[in-house]
């Protein structure tokens, strides 16, 4: 398994918009994101840092329900 990358916010979101996600908003420093899959609705917040420590990542991911080497093959 690959060790989850330290990004900067626009090659997250870049990312994550080829994986079918959709900028809803952005209020301050935080960017939301929605993609339907299935039947449900599924949320993110990306904090618009450079970079995204590892951690925050991670659980962004986790959320997405992407795994790390899906990530690095979208950007």
């Amino acid at each position: 398994m690959t060790k989850v990358p330290s990004l900067p916010y626009p090659d997250v979101i870049g990312a994550l918009r080829r994986a079918g996600w959709a900028v809803i908003r952005q209020r301050g420093s935080h960017i939301r994101l929605e993609k339907q899959l299935g039947g449900e609705v599924l949320k993110l917040t990306v904090p618009a840092h450079r970079p995204i420590k590892r951690s925050t990542l991670a659980h962004i991911l986790k959320q997405a329900r992407l795994t790390v080497d899906e990530l690095l093959e979208l950007l």
